[in-house]
């Protein structure tokens, strides 16, 4: 029997497990082998449109549409298991933080949040339909008036919106809520939440308190409201150098808000005329109005040269 097995059959073996005389480590069962004295065929299989391994670059919609044998991969498997393993963390931590855990409608009114309901036609009730909610919001709030001060759910949502990266029409949050509390409470008890899962998950200490930012702050230097703090090249104000430039574009722009520059350190062989091409269109998706580049190597180079001083040019 054994001389008809192939790929993906599914096997009883009944025998001797022993370590081996020489070990294979490249195999996951490469230290040990079964001396076999009976083997059942379970089921047998043809050969799989994809194969259960990581790193095939298989087309996603092949993987989707084998998706149990996509599962089958170490990775996915690696993935479900450590979602399970926070989804434990989570809830031992607010549990232990004297929280209490509730599981709120998915069946509901719709409310006035920041995207599209996803509707839900009711047989009962002909004509009329339920929403599916956007968050738990309502409803926890609800149970902070009842008096139940301190709330959590790790809960679906469901958001009917265009599809980005950090957008999803399906998507799991832990939700949380808290009475009679401050912003140092709230900012907090997160803390100490990301403190215990970095370290259960990574094995890394996090040092509390976490550095905190106004919105403000990030907004001026990153100008994202979620910055990547190792990110060297902050955005620098220089309206008050341009403002009175002469150069009518600069000074439209500071009426209107302001003027901001990066200094790109040793970049100037780099950016190519194309790249920068590139970036002035890719600076109008965020709505900024214009992007110039001043090139500083044995002499300044810009192509605003010409519209202002040598002055502000080194002041830029």
């Amino acid at each position: 029997k054994a001389t008809k097995l192939h790929n993906e059959y599914v096997i009883a073996v009944k025998g001797i497990v022993r370590m081996r005389s020489s070990i294979n480590d490249k195999i996951p069962t490469g230290k040990i082998e079964v001396l076999a004295s009976e083997i059942k065929i379970l089921n047998e299989s043809q050969v799989p449109p994809i194969y259960v391994k990581d790193n095939d670059n298989v087309a996603e919609n092949m993987r989707l549409k084998y998706r149990t044998l996509d599962l089958r991969k170490p990775s996915m498997l690696r993935n479900l298991k450590l979602r399970s393993k926070i989804y434990k963390i989570t809830r031992d931590f607010f549990y232990d933080n004297g929280f209490i855990e509730v599981e709120t409608p998915m069946l509901t009114k719709p409310t006035p949040e920041g995207a599209r309901d996803y509707l839900v036609p009711s047989r009962v009730n002909s004509g009329k339909f339920y929403a599916l909610p956007q968050s738990p919001q309502l409803m926890k709030q609800l149970l902070m008036v009842s008096g139940l001060d301190r709330y959590i759910q790790i809960t679906k949502c469901f958001r009917d919106e265009d599809l980005r990266a950090n957008r999803q029409p399906e998507f799991t949050q832990i939700d949380m809520e808290l009475s009679f509390v401050t912003e140092d409470d709230v900012m907090s008890i997160n803390e100490k939440f990301l403190q215990k899962l970095f370290k259960e998950m990574l094995d890394i200490d996090i040092k509390l308190p976490l550095r905190r930012m106004k919105y403000s702050e990030a907004m001026d230097r990153f100008g994202v409201d979620k910055p990547d703090l190792r990110f060297g090249m902050e955005l620098k104000d220089i309206s008050d150098i341009v403002k009175d430039s002469g150069f009518k574009v600069f000074e439209e722009a500071v009426k209107d808000g302001s003027v901001r520059g990066i200094n790109v350190k040793n970049g100037a062989e780099k950016y190519s005329k194309k790249k920068i091409k590139k970036l002035e269109e890719f600076v109008k998706d965020f709505k900024a109005k214009g992007l110039v580049q001043v090139k500083v190597e044995d002499e300044i180079d810009s192509s605003i040269k010409k519209f202002v001083s040598e002055e502000i040019l080194n002041k830029i």
